[in-house]
């Protein structure tokens, strides 16, 4: 199918008599990938943590990174050559596919910690997207950056899959395949993200999880991910809680993240109705029925990485949060 053509701000400005706009920040929020139950399909995002991404409009037919700062520890070592960098491949992309005759400069703050679980290269890939979005004489679509966005992810994590940029892109949570995500409706719950200082690369994580599973483990977890996603549609908290539990990723992963058995426990044993590994790791995270439940759990949930020594941070947060989007 032909896309259209993106010409640039100069030539499109003689015809309609407008200037268009140079410059633009947006904010994307953090997620919790996979929700446990649904490995590489289901995400949600939350309040709080976020990468904000600048970008701005150049005559050259190019994508350049300026800079990269933040609050983590290792932000300014990330690649700035745009086709190793999430934000830059996702511009490359933008480019190329829709035609764009003008290049983008881009300059990045790093506001989620790199290898928390928490969908750091993600997020600064779908700001990136957002804001750069925001300098088209034809702005596309959230589900026409969405390929986009799976493209420029896929350089950090070593393959193509939606769960932290889907969310990111539509807010909520959010069914993402290959092809398509689709927001999921969903009761009012909260979420406890406890983030211990501690870094779990999303390749090794992966890597993890490269031998077979047996066919009656499989079975098993589609049955969990089919309560789950019943009791997502029907507001239902009891299937809710009987679906999420993971057989598949989670046993091959709870011993990359340090104390894991003990912050489970800690979430569960405070009304959680159910708790997981969030993305990759270390990051571990709980549903509650109320912002109480949420915030007793999660200071358990701290002292139990406390007694491995490892020191956290904790985000609450709707299940329904926010999308990335323009900020002033």
């Amino acid at each position: 199918m032909d896309r259209p053509r993106h010409t640039s701000g100069a030539a499109r400005a003689g015809s309609s008599g407008a200037t268009p706009r140079q410059e633009a920040t947006a904010f994307a929020p953090a997620s919790v990938g996979n929700i446990g139950v649904g490995f590489d399909l289901l995400g949600h995002s939350i309040e709080g943590p976020g990468d904000r991404a600048f970008v701005r409009r150049v005559d050259a037919p190019t994508v350049t990174i300026s800079g990269i700062d933040g609050d983590s520890a290792g932000a300014a070592q990330l690649p700035r050559e745009a086709g190793r960098n999430t934000a830059g491949r996702a511009l490359m992309e933008l480019r190329e596919q829709y035609g764009i005759a003008h290049g983008f400069e881009l300059r990045l703050h790093k506001g989620i910690a790199l290898g928390s679980g928490l969908g750091g290269s993600a997020a600064s890939c779908v700001a990136a997207l957002v804001a750069a979005n925001a300098l088209l004489e034809q702005p596309l679509t959230r589900d026409q950056l969405y390929p986009l966005a799976l493209l420029g992810e896929s350089v950090a994590s070593g393959s193509v899959h939606g769960d932290n940029v889907a969310p990111m892109l539509f807010g909520g949570v959010v069914l993402a395949t290959p092809t398509r995500a689709i927001p999921l409706s969903a009761p009012p719950l909260v979420c406890a993200v406890v983030h211990p200082h501690h870094v779990l690369e999303t390749r090794l994580a992966r890597e993890a999880l490269s031998a077979p599973y047996p066919l009656r483990q499989v079975v098993q977890h589609s049955e969990h991910l089919a309560l789950f996603l019943t009791g997502l549609a029907r507001g239902d908290l009891t299937l809710i809680a009987e679906g999420l539990r993971d057989v598949l990723v989670e046993p091959r992963r709870a011993s990359l993240v340090p104390g894991f058995a003990e912050v489970k426990a800690a979430a569960l044993a405070h009304g959680a109705l159910g708790a997981s590994i969030s993305g990759a790791g270390p990051s571990v995270f709980g549903w509650f029925a109320d912002i109480e439940q949420a915030q007793t759990a999660a200071t358990a949930m701290q002292a139990a990485f406390a007694a491995v020594g490892l020191d956290s941070d904790v985000h609450l947060s709707p299940i329904n949060g926010p999308r990335a989007e323009v900020v002033a």
